[in-house]
């Protein structure tokens, strides 16, 4: 897991793909951690991109970086029933303003199973990160 957590890290920001239905769906996250052997990535339970997990747990996560180099992280999302995941990336990323009692909103967190990751050069062959 350390490889695709350096690789996001160095990205900053990546980009997690859902459906709606037949309509595909593009969001841009910057919040994961790696905690137990996981990579543990979040959304909020009133975010369609939740909604849409719930329906449809098939995901994607690309992320790109500076030098050309991109990542494929590809499997199913299993969301996490330990609310310490939610508890640890709430305070990892600064989201106390947002998920907390006041405002009723909960992070829900997640990890991909049966996943594949694989970084691709510019014009090279995918290479397995897994």
């Amino acid at each position: 897991m350390s490889k695709i957590k350096d690789f996001l890290s160095e990205a900053g920001v990546f980009f997690l793909a859902t459906s709606d239905g037949a309509q595909p769906k593009l969001r841009p996250l910057g919040a994961f951690l790696e905690e137990d052997g996981k990579l543990i990535f979040g959304v909020g339970d009133s975010k369609d991109v939740y909604r849409q997990l719930k329906a449809n747990p098939l995901t994607e996560i690309v992320a790109c970086k500076p030098d050309g180099h991109w990542l494929r992280y590809t499997g199913r999302a299993v969301f996490e029933t330990d609310p310490k995941y939610a508890v640890n990336m709430i305070a990892a990323a600064h989201l106390e303003a947002i998920y907390n009692e006041e405002t009723g909103h909960q992070l829900m967190t997640f990890h991909l199973e049966d996943a594949t990751a694989v970084e691709i050069a510019v014009m090279g062959e995918g290479v397995s990160l897994l």
